[in-house]
Order: structure tokens, then C-alpha cells, then sequence
């Protein structure tokens, strides 16, 4: 779809105002739909991705502080959504777009906000914002613009705090679909025989990673967040998957309850952001809240039995308390081994879990990228492996599992030794494509049917 530049004047913004917990304010401009918006203040630090970020569910209840300094150049387009709305409750932003200009753009990203009624600010010092945030953590905060924006700031502070802490939000629910539906791979380009058929809770669920699964020629059933053990078996799954989402793992008990029928029916598992936290909390693990969380498509995680560093895309606030030495017996008693598989290169944090005994495991990152580096995209082709070998030898995916883990164990062992010595791990993962690609399908499918 093409435009013709708007030749409609520039007009004047209305005063606007960000308003953190402990009283510290910044001034700028209204941007997007005017009001109130009350949220988590948190940064993202990716330089692309804008739409993908305020689209994703994980966002639900933040005020998101874009940390690039200019927002909206390229406008927005109905084929980069991750969920079918805006889920950001206020956005912050440096320098707006005063026209967009993409061949893809169908409408400003001003517009869009305004038409979902998302209140933003533009021409914050964001680079401020954010130092104020990483020094003393993500905090409630408010977006103020049109009537309430005149109001003394000691009353915009009590507005600020009178809203819900994200500790013990549980928000999956609220973000979830209403009915199950189901992405086949004939819809995005595989024609070989379908590989697999997964059941895929739908706690925040992003549209990249359905999507992720139908090109490798998976067929995925998308559950509500709400369904039961018995809803997962009506699919007939070769293997059960959980998304990422928002809000505080420690109130979804729902899920891991059934998270903990799923392992013990040995059922293989794959889980991602929210999912991996919910497998740590089966496994009996705990859970807690991060000073101001990783969110961003530029973020290093080690994975520890290769040495390799991967570039990834994460947007969470919590993580899976679980020891780095290991491997450990499940502290539930039932699950056998567990192993911290991978881990931040920034700061320690718990960003991947591998059951020894079970054809389980899980990553707290976003292998499906959108937007973002695609170093982890073998991650899909290592639970389609994992499937398969169950599927063929039920008690046989461990071995596959663990002979993925064990991969590049020299690598391992040199980058152990490098980073006694000079403190530093591996090298990034390269070559993305696919193994179960369309390109490859029909030898794929020979090979494995």
C-alpha cells in the first residue's frame, strides 16, 4: 500500500507529564490518545521492533520507555502486530516521527495509539528515565495529559500509588484467547506431511512463534490460559508447549498444576519466558522479582554446555531461583535431575532449565525474535527432535535431549577454562535457517516419516 505524504501542518502538542512512585517527574508532550495511564514503568532497549513491542502481551499493565531515541519512522502495519492489540498501558518515547515514511506503513504509530486509546509522552529525556529506573528499579508510574496533567504533583504521586504493584498481578488471563484455535503448517508455506501436533497454552502467546512452529511443519493447537489437562489431551499432542506472558509467575498455580500432570505423563515440554518460569516453579523452584528486568533484543545469554553466546530478544521482570551449580535433584521430589542450561552474561540470571530424567526444557528468552536476533531459532528444531524420538521410542527423547545438550562439549570445556582465566564465555551462534525449513522440507520429511 503506498501514501502520498501528508501535506497537513505540524500542530502543536498538549502538555504532558510522566509522573514515578518516589516522586521524580519529567515533562514533555502528549503522544498518542490523551488521558491517564498507569502502569509499571519499565525500558526496553531494542533500536527496532516498536511495533512488536507495544503488540506484545508480555507489556500488559507497563509503561514502556523506548530507550532508541527516535520512535515511529516507519510506522505501523497490520503484518508486524505480535496479538491483535496494543498491549502496553502508556508508552514513553524521545523523538515522535513527524511523518512516517515505509512502503509497509499503513497508518502512523500516533494514530494507532490514539484509535486504542494508549496515552503516551513524547520528548522525555528518555536516557534519564531509564538511569533513573536501573538505579532504583521498575516502579509504578503514571502518564498524565489534558485536564489531569494541571493537577499539583503531590496528587499525581497518590494517583501513582494507588494502583496494584506487578507483585502478584496475574495477568495471563486477562492477555489469553477466548477459544482454542489451530495454525497448520500447509498455512505458511509447508507442504510436506505435518512433522508433529503440539498443545500450546496461550499465557500472552506472540504471533512469530505459531508461526515458528508451522514452518517446520508442527501443527499447533492454541489453548486459553485457562485449560486443563484434559483440554491438553483432547488435542492429542506429540508435545506441550507454554508461552511467554505478564504479570507474577507465583500466582499461576492453575498452570503449574498442570504443567506437573504434563511431566508426569512425561509428555515432552517446551516452554519460553513465562513457560520457562512456570516449569521452574513445577520442579519446585522459586521465583522472583528482578530490579528492573531484561527487556531488549540485544541481550547475551551463555549456554553452558556449548560455550556459545546467543544475541536474544527478552522482555521479563521476573526469574526461576534455581542454583547455577548443578545438576540438582527436583526440589518437588519427583522429576528427577534438573539443570540450569543457560544464564545472562549480564548479570547471572537463570535464562534457561533442562530436565535430565524428563523430555522437558525451557528458555526464558524469545527464541521466536520479533523483533530481534534469531541466534536461538534451533530452538524449535530441538523440540520437534524431542517429539519425534518420544513418539518413536517413548524414554528415548532424554537421550536426544541430552545428546543436544551435550553438543560441543569441548567447546564447553575451553569456554569454562576461558572464562576461569580471563572472565570471558564462547562465541555467538551463527546460521539460523531453519533445519526443518521449507527449503528442506521434503528431504526433512523423507528422512523422518
Amino acid at each position: 500500500m503506498s501514501h502520498a505524504p501528508s501535506t497537513a501542518p505540524i500542530q502543536a502538542k498538549a502538555p504532558a507529564v510522566l509522573v514515578l512512585e518516589d516522586g521524580r517527574t519529567f515533562r514533555g508532550r502528549a503522544y498518542g490518545a490523551r488521558g491517564t495511564a498507569l502502569g509499571e514503568a519499565v525500558f526496553a532497549t531494542g533500536m527496532t521492533g516498536y511495533q512488536e513491542t507495544i503488540t506484545d502481551p508480555s507489556y500488559a499493565r507497563q509503561v514502556v520507555v523506548q530507550t532508541a531515541p527516535h520512535i515511529g519512522n516507519t510506522g505501523v502495519n497490520a503484518d508486524d502486530a505480535e496479538s491483535r492489540r496494543i498491549w502496553v498501558a502508556g508508552y514513553i518515547i524521545r523523538d515522535a516521527a513527524r511523518r512516517p515514511s515505509n512502503w509497509r506503513s499503513e497508518q502512523s504509530l500516533d494514530d494507532q495509539l490514539r484509535e486504542q486509546g494508549v496515552v503516551g509522552i513524547e520528548g522525555v529525556d528518555t536516557r534519564a528515565v531509564t538511569r533513573h529506573l536501573r538505579e532504583r528499579g521498575a516502579m509504578r508510574a503514571g502518564i498524565f495529559s489534558g485536564s489531569e496533567a494541571g493537577m499539583t504533583e503531590a496528587q499525581l504521586v497518590e494517583k501513582v500509588l494507588a494502583q496494584p504493584s506487578m507483585t502478584g498481578a496475574r495477568l495471563a488471563e486477562e492477555v489469553s484467547i477466548d477459544e482454542a484455535y489451530v495454525v497448520e503448517p500447509a498455512d505458511h508455506g509447508w507442504t510436506g506431511e505435518t512433522l508433529a501436533t503440539i498443545a500450546a497454552l496461550d499465557l500472552g502467546i506472540k504471533a512469530m512463534t505459531p508461526k515458528h512452529f508451522a514452518q517446520r511443519g508442527v501443527r499447533t493447537v492454541v489453548l486459553p490460559a485457562a485449560a486443563t489437562f484434559e483440554d491438553v489431551v483432547a488435542a492429542q499432542p506429540d508435545g506441550v508447549f507454554m508461552s511467554n506472558g505478564p504479570g507474577d509467575p507465583a500466582t499461576a498455580d492453575a498452570q503449574v498444576e498442570l504443567l506437573r500432570r504434563v511431566l508426569d505423563a512425561r509428555m515432552p515440554f517446551f516452554g519460553i519466558c513465562f513457560g520457562n518460569q512456570i516449569l521452574g516453579r513445577a520442579l519446585g523452584f522459586g521465583t522472583y522479582k528482578l530490579r528492573y528486568g531484561h527487556r531488549g533484543i540485544n541481550q547475551p545469554v551463555l549456554d553452558r554446555r556449548t560455550g556459545k553466546v546467543e544475541i536474544t530478544s527478552q522482555n521479563h521482570g521476573f526469574a526461576v531461583d534455581a542454583p547455577l551449580d548443578g545438576p540438582v535433584e527436583a526440589p518437588a521430589g519427583r522429576y528427577g535431575r534438573v539443570e540450569v542450561s543457560h544464564v545472562s552474561l549480564n548479570d547471572d540470571v537463570v535464562e534457561g532449565l533442562a530436565c535430565l530424567d524428563l523430555p522437558a526444557f525451557s528458555v526464558q528468552y524469545h527464541p521466536e525474535a520479533a523483533a530481534g536476533p534469531h541466534d536461538s531459532a534451533y530452538l524449535f528444531d530441538r523440540f520437534i527432535d524431542l517429539m519425534q524420538a518420544e513418539k518413536a521410542a517413548p524414554g528415548s527423547g532424554n537421550a536426544v535431549l541430552a545428546s543436544a545438550l551435550d553438543a560441543g562439549s569441548e567447546a564447553g570445556a575451553l569456554a569454562d577454562a576461558a572464562a576461569a582465566e580471563l572472565g570471558t564465555h564462547g562465541s555467538k551462534v551463527t546460521g539460523t535457517q531453519p533445519r526443518h525449513s521449507h527449503a528442506e522440507q521434503t528431504s526433512t520429511t523423507q528422512e523422518e516419516n
